[in-house]
């Protein structure tokens, strides 16, 4: 468990979802409106829409790692991206920091800079050095010099096990050396909270660990993260709480032990049956 101490009630969240809904159809709009909050995933999809994000509510306290599991298109990743901004939501509300993602008013650059996000693929720029790949974003976006912007990413480089690859570019790189690299990227703006988006299904099992490892590392270290994951035994041995995503709905939401041992959901049931935990 990576919270040192137990949450109170009274805590603020740094993520709190309350209701959020994303359907994506031409007419997902109008079908949201006619379902009066009471989404049915099969006759949304009859009338050609895809429901990716049903009702959803939850919050997220500062050193809370929150797992989200679920089959291929229940609507793990497009929650991240509705977070984060990436998506538009049609209802409900997201708070990141005290701040309304999808306010109109808000700005949506200055929200990322506090939550780093770490996708499938890792998507580094080819022509620059490891240092520098991860360099970027501080001299470009915190305004630091050079030299400052170098010294943020050497720590960070350091931090996720890189540092003997600093003037190598990534191409030189395996394929979990590349994650920590983006990893690092993220860390590099000292973001408050973390998402990852299955960040080892693109890898060979065994470059798995090494990247699971990293995330580990700042579960013990504090960091607020949300990660969308298969792998079952990472999530029992690392998480706060687990959340079951089923057709854009959380099914049910807990902690690891109990969701694992004594899970109330059908849904939930029938997927761990047929998975290694």
């Amino acid at each position: 468990m990576s919270m040192q101490n137990a949450i109170s009630p009274s805590d603020e969240p740094v993520i709190r979802c309350d209701s959020v809904y994303k359907i994506f159809g031409n007419n997902a709009e109008s079908m949201l409106k006619k379902a009066n909050g009471e989404v049915d995933a099969a006759k949304f999809q009859a009338a050609g829409c895809i429901v990716g994000v049903n009702n959803a509510s939850f919050d997220i306290h500062a050193g809370e790692l929150l797992i989200i599991m679920g089959l291929s298109g229940s609507g793990k990743s497009t929650l991240l991206y509705c977070i984060n901004g990436l998506e538009p939501i049609q209802k409900g509300q997201i708070i990141v920091d005290d701040i309304d993602v999808h306010a109109k008013e808000t700005n949506l650059n200055s929200v990322r800079q506090n939550m780093g996000m770490v996708f499938q693929q890792w998507n580094s720029f080819p022509h620059l050095t490891v240092l520098e790949n991860v360099a970027l974003a501080p001299k470009i976006v915190s305004k630091l010099s050079k030299s400052d912007a170098l010294e943020v990413a050497e720590k960070q480089l350091l931090h996720v096990g890189l540092g003997d690859k600093l003037s190598q570019y990534p191409s030189a790189l395996s394929g979990g050396q590349q994650q920590r690299l983006a990893i690092a990227r993220a860390l590099a703006m000292e973001p408050k909270c973390m998402l990852f988006d299955e960040a080892t299904s693109a890898l060979d099992p065994e470059l798995v660990g090494e990247v699971l490892d990293t995330i580990r590392l700042l579960a013990d270290e504090g960091m607020t993260m949300i990660c969308v994951t298969h792998e079952m035994g990472f999530a029992r041995e690392v998480s706060d709480r687990v959340a079951f995503f089923h057709e854009g709905k959380i099914e049910e939401i807990n902690q690891a032990e109990k969701l694992f041992g004594s899970p109330k959901s059908k849904y939930l049931q029938k997927f761990l049956s047929k998975v290694k935990t």
